[in-house]
Formats: structure tokens, sequence, C-alpha cells
């Protein structure tokens, strides 16, 4: 589904990225992780088309994104997260998860009058299952900026999944959770895949990395340093170098929250 080839991004001198290889297949929940500065968040904005590549390519379904804008890219199916997030404050919990539909009537639509008094039955329905989805049907009259922290954080994962993807890129989006919330997360992010979403994962919480993905990338200084299972990703030493600053004769297991 998802195809990268060769990948870099370079900030002057600065090899944010360089040379990254990764496919994702359909219907996967793929790991992407590494230290802070490995090039995670980068990847999801070239993915995204955020920022444009400077050498490589981002395939998605077979066709070249290579200089389409991001708002072409949510319209081919790729949403993202955050990792600060980036919810419309004053708008309410079922406005935020309104403003977010991308289907091809919705796309049609002009204006904003014609699109609030002519959603469907099928959309309401839609939003009431994102509602459920975040646990937030007793709040969709609310506004986003009175939501606690983690509602929040809920919200902008339903929000994303509003936009009907078909690969949803999820940025960090344990930051500041508890382990209650986290185990949560880890339920709603099976949930969306099983709906037949496929989701890339970067994240620092281990625990939830290791719980949800199939297979996992590590990166680190922008250079793709392991790839494999979870289990083969805790046992590999260079992981354990790149995370924990340990020889090959120090290395133990990679896990909790890095």
């Amino acid at each position: 589904m998802l195809e990268l080839r060769g990948l870099s991004k370079h900030f002057g001198g600065v090899k944010a990225l360089d040379g990254l290889d990764l496919t994702v297949n359909e219907g996967d929940i793929f790991g992407l992780i590494g230290p802070n500065g490995s090039g995670k968040s980068t990847t999801i904005n070239l993915i995204c088309g955020v920022y444009g590549v400077t050498a490589g390519t981002v395939h998605f379904q077979g066709d070249l994104m290579n200089g389409k804008p991001p708002h072409q890219r949510l319209r081919a199916g790729i949403a993202r997260t955050f990792q600060n997030i980036r919810l419309f404050p004053n708008l309410t919990v079922w406005q935020n998860l309104w403003v977010a539909q991308n289907s091809p009537r919705d796309v049609s639509a002009q204006g904003f009058m014609p699109r609030w008094f002519g959603a469907t039955r099928r959309t309401r329905e839609e939003i009431a299952g994102l509602l459920e989805l975040a646990d937030l049907g007793h709040k969709s009259d609310e506004l986003a900026s009175n939501l606690a922290f983690g509602e929040q954080r809920r919200l902008e994962f339903a929000r994303a999944a509003a936009a009907r993807p078909r690969l949803l890129l999820l940025d960090e989006p344990a930051a500041g959770m508890s382990r209650a919330e986290i185990d949560d997360l880890s339920l709603r992010i099976r949930r969306v895949r099983d709906s037949g979403v496929t989701i890339l994962l970067v994240e620092h919480v281990m625990e939830l990395v290791m719980g949800v993905t199939e297979q996992i990338v590590v990166l680190n200084f922008g250079h793709k340093i392991a790839f494999g299972t979870p289990g083969e990703v805790q046992r590999n030493k260079d992981v354990q170098a790149a995370y924990l600053g340990t020889s090959s004769s120090e290395s133990q297991p990679l896990d909790g929250s890095v």
C-alpha cells in the first residue's frame, strides 16, 4: 500500500532522513520508532506532503505522491494525527468530526451551508459511531477547548478516522497518556484497523508499540538500523545501543517508555 524508496530530507547540511526504504502492506499496524531526532516525524511529514522530498519517492496504492499537496493526499486516502493536538478549539466535538468528513459527496458539496444542511443520514450515523469510538458521545456539544487532555487526544484520533482514510498515520498518539488511557488507545487502534484502515504508528511508548504492531522499522540519525517483528526488534543489539547507549556486551531487553 505504501512504499518509500530512497526517501531523504535534508535541511541544509542536516540529513534528517537519508535513503529510507520502507513498505507498509494493506491491513498492517506498522511501527516506526527511534530515539529523538531519528527522523520519525520527518517521515510522516514527507508522506503527508508537509515537506517536499530531497530525494526518493513516496508511492501510495501504486500512485506517485511526490509533488502532491497535503489536501490531495488526504483525498487519496492518507490521514494523520499530530504530536501536538491540533483541534478546532472553538468548535464542538461533533463539529470537529463533521469538518473532517472526506467522502465524494462531502468534496463535491460547495460551501459551508450546503454541506451543513445537506449532511446525509449516513454521515450523521458515521459521526455517531466516531463519537462512540472516542467515548465522547456524552460531550458531542462540548467545545473542544473544554475537554480534558486525554479526551482531546481521543477526539483527534477520531477526527483523523472521520476522513475515511485508507492509511492512518499516528504521530505519538500516546504522548501524555496514563497507562489506562494507553490500554484504551491500543483497543481503539485495533478497532480502526479491523474496519479496513492500515496504520503507521510513530511512538515512544514501547508498551503500546510492542503490543499492537506486527512489524517495526527503527530509525537512528535518519537511517534505518533494524526491521522485524516486535520481538526481533527488542533483541536487536543495534536498537538497544541506539536507545540505551549500551555496547553489544551490555545489551538488555528494550521495553517500557523511551
